[in-house]
């Protein structure tokens, strides 16, 4: 029955995938997996990473890096899809025993409380009847190009900053602005030691007690590293996360779950394709520094 459990989700998210308009489909399945077996009720991975949701969310179509809301109720990933000018967020939600029709923003990623998307120098907010329309952060990040910002629980936002990319040799900073009595600082460079300059795609724990981002190597592909911050605020080197996670070719995108129990992240096959990977999130304690 778990088998035909699985092909009916595959089916009915198929046809989710058709279309953009938000409506509801019922499962009728009595036995369909529920709230209670969440991530599509597949068996949690352990120390080695593995694949997830092959065919419904690492596919062909999509370019993955899941991210979750803080309930684990809804998943939002990267997909492209004829007619979009360029890769677009997707999501599927559960709610009330209802499977809701995906819906396409432009990639982002959610808040800590789960309230807001940052759409690199933008944003839209939860509102009773859905997202809002997309919204600007305002000046100064108006004029900065950020492929990915994250923010903390105290709203702490953390991003790259990819204006010197095109420069001979290039460069990307990951930058930080805190919110300090409700005014927000102007941004501020992280010195983060790695040996290389070009870092992106951070992710910032939601205590900010480490910062987790990709880094291009000389051979064109690049690592996921996690720096830890020390008591007093300044941060550690960046510590590889070793050959588990990191290959011979691209992973990056790295993100932990709210629960703090699986980390996520995008690999790049020998052929080309990218998977969205998950792996036990509890190496992360193993690396961090004894205080």
């Amino acid at each position: 029955m778990r088998d035909y459990n699985f092909i009916f989700l595959i089916l009915v998210f198929t046809l989710l995938l058709n279309a953009c308009d938000t409506k509801k489909q019922k499962v009728n399945a009595p036995d369909f997996p529920g709230l209670e077996e969440p991530f599509f009720a597949q068996k949690p991975p352990g120390s080695n990473p593995e694949i997830f949701a092959p065919r419904i969310v690492s596919t062909e179509q999509s370019e993955p890096a899941a991210t979750f809301s803080p309930d684990l109720k809804e998943i939002y990933f990267r997909k492209y899809d004829e007619g979009l000018e360029n890769d677009a967020l997707a999501a599927i939600q559960y709610r009330d025993n209802l499977w809701t029709e995906t819906f396409v923003v432009p990639r982002s990623e959610i808040s800590p409380d789960g309230k807001i998307l940052y759409i690199g120098n933008e944003y839209r907010e939860q509102t009773s009847s859905g997202w809002s329309e997309v919204k600007s952060l305002g000046a100064p990040f108006d004029s900065i190009p950020i492929m990915r910002l994250t923010a903390s629980s105290k709203g702490t936002y953390y991003f790259d900053d990819v204006s010197l990319f095109n420069d001979k040799p290039p460069i990307v900073h990951i930058r930080y602005s805190q919110l300090i009595d409700g005014i927000r600082e102007k941004p501020r460079t992280l010195g983060i030691d790695t040996g290389t300059k070009l870092k992106f795609h951070p992710f910032i724990a939601p205590d900010e007690s480490y910062l987790i981002f990709d880094s291009k190597l000389e051979n064109g592909n690049a690592d996921i590293y996690i720096s830890f911050r020390q008591k007093e605020g300044s941060w550690d080197a960046a510590i590889n996360l070793g050959d588990k996670i990191n290959t011979e070719l691209s992973d990056v995108y790295g993100s932990v779950t709210s629960d703090g129990k699986y980390f996520f992240f995008r690999r790049t096959l020998s052929n080309g394709k990218k998977n969205t990977m998950w792996v036990d999130a509890g190496f992360i304690e193993n690396l961090r520094p004894q205080q």
